[in-house]
């Protein structure tokens, strides 16, 4: 699997355009439910590229690792893991 970095990059620059909207929101005092609402918004965005750039870690770069390189590769997303379910 190869990475779609123009998806990402796509991805991103939406994200990055909701935050401006949410800072925005806060300058112009809009309803705190409606903030909220954005800013589930922006990381659910975040969370699907950090999703596609896990998978294209997985596909790539531990998938053809080999022996040693392999195991460090395993331990590494292992850690990562650990952080996203914590």
């Amino acid at each position: 699997m190869i990475r779609d970095d123009k998806k990402l990059l796509t991805l991103l620059k939406t994200a990055a355009g909701q935050i401006e909207g949410i800072q925005k929101m806060l300058t112009e005092k809009k309803y705190c439910l409606d903030i909220s609402n954005q800013i589930m918004a922006c990381q659910a965005i975040l969370g699907k590229v950090n999703k596609e750039v896990l998978k294209a870690h997985l596909h790539g770069c531990v998938m053809s690792a080999t022996g040693k390189d392999k195991e460090e590769k395993m331990d590494e997303l292992s850690l990562l893991i650990d952080k996203l379910v914590k």
